[in-house]
């Protein structure tokens, strides 16, 4: 797989995307006003104790109070005092992470006003505050380090047991301290001197860390995760990369610095973008980031993908569309189910879908279809590089995908919702719009007294009316003997109508 990484800097905004074989497969925004929080640790204080929901709301310094489920807290890490004490971190493995919630109760572990050292998990989104939990995670480029438990654990995309154990074996050898550590994708292949690195290097972070805890009074920022452009570079800058392309100077020569520190050997693939046309127009980026805004997505074939978000969960439709194959029927299908498969992957990763995706493929008659389309589904996913779990295929076609969910979808963070639908995705239909304004005019008029009336409408609504393409005004004219003027305000929204009788 090739990869090249473009950044477009400015000022006020940082936007980058990642390209795979020559398609965009994810962008990145961060904004100067509204820069991402996950990962953030912050030193909170308990405002709200609620046993029936198991949960806590936290006041970290932010607009709004953060959530904390009760099983993202640990016993023994609720006291700040205990917190920063190493020796009071006695957990034996994975068990400890997760207790059972029939044994902890969160009235008996928090109350209102304690201090506690917390997370960013999930950033804010719609009307919700940001999930934290008690579980502090440290990212370095090959390792997590996890100071709340003991476990040592090797990310699942690494697939080679052999490989696995020798991972392990390394991290038993150099480990530090107190606390866990999981041995990232980006580590196969590597050797002991550079996972030793990372440890030191998050050792020392974590050190920090205590002492500002220590230092400092609730609600209070401890630790800032890592900038757009840094955590691009630690997270997707691999041997895989062959070009990082960046439009701005100071960036430029941001991740150069950052580089040296990872891996010298990759300064190399880092240019300076001068040309005059934007770089994400030359790249077609732009025209990608907006087809990613909108619901429906062609495939080369002529079939096509409608894809639909809720609050609850994301729809996505696959259709034959123009395609209409040579032999059957069933192998039509089958083709465009295939086809449609990893254009479904890429745009989960470019729009950044999260929680429940339904997928409704065209039904397959052929049980063996079926299984290879789930399978090419599987592989295609394991490119994503966050968590994604295929709950179910049934025979109607439809296939659940569960994907973790940190931060807002791309619409999200680039739309707003709609002032003139509200939010519904439709407005009033034409005809509907005029047989209401009939409607008022009939309830409203006061026979042989008003002679005129003046209608104020959208001058879309105004075109019809004036047309008299379904002989409103010309039907209320007849039988009230009455005179209509239709006068067009192109400030008024489509279904807004003002209505003065003389």
């Amino acid at each position: 797989m090739n990869r090249e990484i473009l950044v477009n800097s400015t000022s006020q905004e940082t936007r980058i995307a990642i390209i795979e074989n020559n398609k965009l497969v994810e962008v990145f925004v961060e904004r100067r006003f509204n820069k991402g929080i996950v990962g953030n640790i912050y030193k909170g204080k308990v405002t709200k104790v609620l046993p029936g929901m198991q949960s806590a709301f936290v006041n970290i310094g932010l607009d709004r109070d953060a959530f904390l489920y009760v099983g993202d807290i640990s016993e023994n890490l609720l006291n700040i005092e205990e917190f920063i004490e190493e020796e009071n971190i006695e957990q034996d493995g994975e068990d400890e992470k997760n207790p059972s919630h029939s044994e902890v109760h969160i009235e008996d572990l928090l109350r209102e006003g304690q201090e506690i050292l917390v997370q960013i998990a999930k950033e804010p989104i719609g009307t919700k505050g940001p999930r934290i939990t008690a579980h502090i995670s440290l990212p370095g480029r090959y390792l997590v380090y996890m100071p709340t438990i003991s476990h040592i654990g090797v990310s699942r995309k690494i697939e080679d047991e052999e490989e696995r154990e020798r991972l392990k074996q390394i991290m038993e050898e150099i480990k530090k301290g107190t606390g866990g550590y999981i041995v990232r994708t980006a580590a196969e292949g590597m050797d002991k001197e550079a996972l030793k690195q990372d440890v030191e290097l998050l050792q020392r972070i974590w050190k920090e860390i205590i002492q500002k805890t220590e230092n400092s009074k609730a609600p209070k920022l401890i630790y800032e995760e890592l900038g757009l452009l840094e955590k691009v570079i630690r997270d997707y800058f691999t041997e895989e990369t062959t070009l990082l392309l960046i439009d701005n100077e100071t960036a430029y020569q941001q991740a150069i610095q950052f580089l040296d520190k990872i891996n010298s050997r990759w300064i190399n693939r880092v240019k300076l973008y001068t040309k005059k046309q934007p770089i994400f127009e030359l790249y077609d980026i732009e025209s990608q980031i907006e087809g990613a805004l909108r619901s429906k997505v062609w495939l080369k074939s002529g079939g096509y993908i409608v894809i639909n978000q809720t609050e609850a969960l994301v729809s996505i439709d696959v259709n034959t569309g123009r395609y209409i194959g040579k032999h059957s029927l069933e192998e039509t299908v089958f083709k465009t189910n295939k086809e449609a498969v990893s254009e479904i992957v890429r745009q989960i990763r470019l729009r950044n879908l999260g929680g429940i995706i339904v997928v409704d493929f065209i039904d397959m008659e052929e049980e063996e279809h079926r299984k290879e389309v789930l399978e090419l589904l599987e592989n295609e996913l394991k490119r994503d590089k966050s968590r994604t779990n295929i709950l179910t295929i049934d025979e109607i076609g439809l296939v659940a995908i569960t994907r973790k969910r940190v931060k807002q979808s791309l619409e999200r963070e680039l739309t707003q919702v709609c002032p003139y639908c509200r939010g519904t995705g439709r407005v009033k239909s034409i005809p509907t719009i005029i047989l209401e304004i009939q409607r008022e005019i009939i309830n409203r008029i006061v026979i042989n007294y008003d002679r005129d009336i003046t209608i104020r409408v959208h001058p879309y609504i105004g075109e019809y009316l004036k047309n008299d393409n379904y002989f409103i005004v010309k039907e209320l004219t007849e039988y009230f003997n009455v005179r209509i003027n239709v006068k067009e305000d192109p400030n008024l929204h489509l279904e807004e109508y003002d209505i003065v009788f003389n």
